[in-house]
């Protein structure tokens, strides 16, 4: 199959330097390797665009050293193969990396890395995908950029005193990249509350951001196994755009962020994790929040979450304020999909094992046409 596939692209380059495929999938991570492998089993000729050099790429680049997934193992696998790993553990960023690529490999992915798409565009019928002076023609393309986008920082980050350290949550690897001093993080979601424990064993430590709740189980205790499972049947099946109470919470999701799964208020109140008013402004070159204190800190981390960047889609797709149109990730553009994205279809739509069910009706849906 690897050799047809290798005579297949040296006949496209023949062509005029255009590689033509029934399907091009662009995003080499747990979706579009999700969907890759149920394209590979239609034996459909189709090619993995990613940008990153490595498969895996992002969780290896834009998380810290310490994350560990927030599923254990037993709900991290992709299609086919179940996530190596005892099924009560929790994977950490760079185990999760290293499956993916194995998995890649496993089911001889045709995934090209290093490949950032400039351009999606139409020529008469067929997509047409830009990579640099590359191009590649399809008939069928699957968006599955995932959920990291571009970091939203707001605009007055720039306004910060340039002895301040600041970066986003996706920079940050751990505490040694910190000034001696105090650290404001901006953002009380979990990624706020997971460097919050850690960097407070070090530096005196603000969270800043609306109190999102929090799941109301440890979930890396023995009991939480009986009750785990049932969360994750109401995150895959009750919580769903089909459903009344799924298109009333989906909003929130989108909007607002998951409530807190692994660290607890209470945790962070014992790490000495004092929480603050949102951060709306800069003064001076200080941090401002929104009951006006204006906050004397070496350190500022945005843990403000990432806003997708669709600008290099030239298909009209797009409804008001940017979001794609689509019904289960088929778009309103025939041929054209996306996938891996926030609640596309159920809350656990962007997670690593959760992913697979959207990537088969996906496939299916190619199949079908």
């Amino acid at each position: 199959m690897a050799t047809q596939e290798r005579a297949r692209d040296v006949r496209h380059e023949a062509r005029g330097g255009i590689e033509h495929f029934d399907t091009i999938v662009i995003g080499g991570g747990q979706a579009g390797l999700s969907v890759g492998y149920y394209l590979k089993k239609q034996g459909r000729p189709f090619v993995i665009l990613d940008a990153n050099e490595q498969i895996g790429g992002s969780w290896r680049t834009r998380t810290w050293a310490s994350l560990r997934l927030f599923t254990p193992a037993r709900y991290d696998g992709l299609p086919g193969w179940p996530f190596p790993a005892p099924g009560w553990s929790y994977p950490t960023a760079r185990e999760t990396a290293e499956y993916l690529e194995a998995y890649a490999v496993r089911f001889e992915l045709p995934v090209r890395t290093g490949m950032t798409v400039d351009r999606l565009g139409k020529d008469g019928g067929r997509y047409v995908v830009q990579c640099g002076e590359r191009r590649f023609e399809a008939d069928r393309v699957v968006i599955a950029t995932g959920f990291y986008g571009t970091p939203a920082v707001p605009e007055f980050a720039s306004e910060l005193d340039p002895g301040i350290v600041q970066m986003h949550s996706s920079a940050y690897r751990d505490p040694s990249q910190l000034r001696p001093g105090g650290v404001l993080l901006v953002g009380a979601g979990n990624s706020g509350a997971d460097i919050g424990m850690e960097v407070s064993r070090t530096h005196r430590t603000w969270l800043s951001g609306r109190d999102k709740g929090q799941v109301p189980i440890r979930i890396e205790t023995r009991k939480a196994r009986f009750v785990l499972p049932v969360l994750w049947f109401i995150a895959s099946h009750v919580l769903t755009v089909r459903t009344p109470i799924g298109r009333k919470v989906r909003p929130q999701v989108l909007s607002g962020g998951a409530p807190l799964i692994r660290v607890k208020s209470e945790d962070l109140h014992a790490a000495g994790v004092e929480r603050v008013p949102k951060t709306i402004a800069v003064r001076d070159g200080q941090p401002v929040l929104e009951d006006g204190r204006i906050m004397d800190v070496a350190n500022v981390i945005w843990c403000t979450g990432f806003r997708q960047d669709f600008t290099w889609i030239d298909v009209p797709v797009f409804g008001e304020g940017s979001e794609p149109l689509h019904e289960r990730g088929v778009a309103s553009e025939p041929g054209l999909y996306f996938l891996g994205l926030d609640f596309l279809y159920s809350f656990t739509s962007e997670n690593v094992g959760g992913v697979r069910r959207d990537a088969r009706h996906i496939a299916k849906h190619i199949a079908s046409r």
